[in-house]
């Protein structure tokens, strides 16, 4: 594809997302915080119209036709999920409220009965909190250890370190694909042979990976993979927990209620095979839905055209901001997805995102959910950039223009 090919394509993609042909005093819309949620593809919004004005109806609980259509759309998204991860299976497909969720299901259920005292867990330095904090709980109520990859000044992990970590009492390792804070993007593939090495499980934070990078589990051989809805295009509200058929088979509830039952005595109750046993309760069904169309809206682009575009989005963007004086990027790491951490001038990173904001540029300021990456920097939160395929070079240019302005206000 040509860069003008490409560039008519963005184009057409950007004419999808109604929110980004609005103004605010005559400044159109610059939506640069992909990384906390992307905005919403029309087809996406619509799909949940259409399901409440249309097909409403609970799922799994009804024999009339409305609800026969909704459980068929649920199972159809459940089917396309399987596809877009390469699962095995539609069971090791888990429906949960998002990654956060995920991951506190595989620390209750998984790692509270079959991690045990005297075991170690591994997460490493580039953690999101809700990939420390879960693991900080399991350590300290089986009496297990957790241990951490650290990092580089690059932000890249020191690999070197890796194999000194590992040992036979490591029961698991939890790590995010792509960081959060950083944009880095780990290597997993040679991560989680290292891990498997030591028969430890593996757990991948794929929560900023799969609106930019394709996955297969079954090539990656991970025993968990987690991601959100709302990071994909997709609604709020629901996520996706991937795991092997063999261990979701094995674990307990994570929590009870309807749904996940086979039989309920007041004596005794027995639930039901994977996946329902992980699903207690009414689920999110139109957001499910709508996840399903996501997907579809992301297959119909392809990852090819995702990845060229961010990639060049991130190359102009590094190269425009290192030309502001007093401006300095935090992580540089070689592999990189469309992320960008800075400094400007020791400025505050919420008195700059403020400026930007009456420039109608929407940035991220804060310390993301991962303060460990911040105190390693020694600094208490930044500024942060982060990328969609609908993003362009205006929105650069317009975030670098904001940028000037707020230094030339503030120093």
């Amino acid at each position: 594809m040509s860069e003008i090919q490409l560039s008519k394509k963005i184009e057409e993609i950007r004419s999808n997302f109604p929110v980004l042909q609005t103004t605010r005093k005559n400044k159109p819309l610059v939506y640069l915080d992909n990384a906390a949620t992307t905005q919403k593809p029309k087809c996406v919004a619509e799909s949940l119209y259409h399901f409440y004005t249309n097909e409403y109806a609970t799922i799994h609980r009804g024999i009339y036709q409305l609800s026969q259509i909704a459980t068929q759309r649920v199972q159809e998204t459940r089917k396309n999920i399987q596809k877009f991860l390469n699962a095995s299976h539609t069971k090791e497909i888990i429906f949960t409220k998002g990654t956060t969720e995920a991951i506190n299901l595989v620390a209750s259920s998984y790692g509270q009965n079959f991690i045990k005292e005297g075991n170690e867990i591994l997460i490493t330095q580039l953690e999101h909190h809700a990939n420390i904090i879960p693991w900080q709980i399991v350590a300290e109520k089986v009496n297990a250890k957790l241990k951490v990859i650290p990092m580089l000044k690059s932000g890249e992990l020191d690999l070197e370190k890796v194999d000194d970590l590992l040992t036979e009492n490591t029961a698991l390792m939890a790590l995010t694909h792509v960081s959060n804070a950083l944009g880095t993007i780990n290597p997993i593939q040679d991560l989680i042979k290292k891990a498997k090495s030591v028969n430890a499980k593996v757990l991948i934070d794929g929560a900023q990976a799969v609106s930019h990078i394709p996955i297969d589990v079954q090539a990656l051989d991970c025993d968990f993979y987690t991601f959100s809805s709302h990071k994909l295009y997709g609604p709020t509200g629901v996520g996706v927990l991937y795991g092997k058929k063999e261990l979701l088979e094995k674990m307990p509830p994570y929590q009870t209620g309807g749904d996940m039952i086979e039989n309920v005595t007041f004596e005794k109750t027995t639930f039901a095979n994977i996946p329902n046993k992980f699903e207690a309760g009414t689920p999110a069904i139109a957001e499910i839905i709508g996840l399903g169309e996501a997907i579809k809206y992301v297959e119909q682009i392809g990852f090819d055209t995702i990845q060229k575009q961010e990639n060049y989005l991130l190359k102009i963007a590094t190269e425009k901001l290192q030309d502001i004086s007093g401006l300095k990027i935090i992580g540089n790491a070689k592999e990189k997805a469309g992320v960008i951490s800075f400094e400007l001038c020791n400025l505050h990173p919420h008195d700059v995102g403020t400026i930007l904001d009456e420039q109608n540029v929407a940035i991220r300021a804060g310390h993301h959910c991962a303060q460990p990456i911040m105190t390693y920097y020694g600094v208490p939160a930044t500024t942060r950039a982060s990328f969609a395929v609908y993003n362009n070079e205006m929105d650069i240019d317009r975030l670098i223009a904001g940028l000037r302005t707020a230094k030339e206000f503030l120093t």
